[in-house]
């Protein structure tokens, strides 16, 4: 028979590691993005995973001489982020004290993300290649720095992390072999290998939008640009940002839902 008093351990373990680790990275905005986020990893540990991945990249960047080569696009680029940064203290206020970067790679790839703390890169193939406006910009910033902002990457971490440990925690209490895993290792992979979940999506969106629009950026660019980024490419197969954002035409519909919350808040920033 199933010993259950071990079962019952390893539920009470789990159980108590779950309520422990769910908080809220953000406050809701007028979008609402404050659903509670399973956190089973410090932000600061995350934080040093990824500055140290960015340094990493702008070094290989370096060496091949594609790091920051077009100075107009860059200007043009963090003219747009330093007015999108400060409306961050909506969600979150300690993202004002981020050390926020922003960088270009001169490269086809039509792709940009916002690793944890605020480090920004940006290809240009996104920008020449899908000739984006600065409104179309912003909602890709917004977008991403969204993601940074409500953590998704420690998310994913800490639920790799809460499958691991109830691989192993079970393993052990039922007797079976089982290795201790490696937990920084999940850490980084699922930081440099992230597919963001529609959930994740979702609130990126939401977030981002409201961004944009609080910035002065028109909203309904997020239409545009979606719009775009499914005709992108040529034709010659999806553009690289779709591997962690996929798009379809219900994603716009949502978009265009939003825009009631939103257009106000540009309508204002306008003025």
């Amino acid at each position: 028979m199933p010993n259950l008093k071990k079962y019952s351990a390893l539920f009470l373990i789990m159980s108590s590691v779950m309520i422990g680790g769910c908080q809220t990275t953000t406050s809701g905005g007028v979008v609402g993005a404050d659903r509670s986020q399973l956190m089973l990893v410090s932000s600061q540990e995350l934080e040093q995973v990824a500055e140290q991945s960015y340094s990493k990249l702008k070094s290989e960047a370096v060496t091949k001489g594609t790091l920051n080569e077009d100075r107009a696009m860059q200007e043009r680029l963090t003219k747009i982020a330093d007015r999108i940064k400060p409306q961050t203290a909506v969600f979150r206020p300690d993202a004002l004290n981020w050390k926020w970067e922003v960088n270009v790679i001169t490269d086809k790839q039509l792709n940009a993300f916002c690793m944890p703390g605020g480090k920004i890169v940006f290809y240009s193939g996104l920008i020449d290649g899908l000739k984006l406006s600065d409104d179309e910009i912003a909602i890709v910033l917004g977008h991403e720095i969204a993601h940074a902002l409500r953590e998704h990457s420690r998310e994913q971490v800490s639920q790799a992390i809460a499958a691991s440990t109830t691989i192993n925690v079970g393993a052990a209490l039922l007797g079976l072999p089982g290795g201790v895993t490696d937990l920084a290792n999940i850490g980084y992979k699922a930081l440099v290998e992230t597919k963001f979940s529609r959930n994740d999506e979702i609130e990126a969106d939401s977030i981002g939008l409201e961004l944009s629009a609080r910035a002065g950026y028109d909203p309904r660019a997020g239409v545009t640009l979606w719009e775009k980024m499914m005709k992108g490419n040529d034709g010659q197969g999806l553009p690289e940002i779709f591997s962690s954002h996929p798009v379809d035409k219900t994603r716009i519909k949502r978009i265009e839902s939003l825009l009631p919350k939103v257009m106000p808040l540009y309508e204002a920033a306008r003025k």
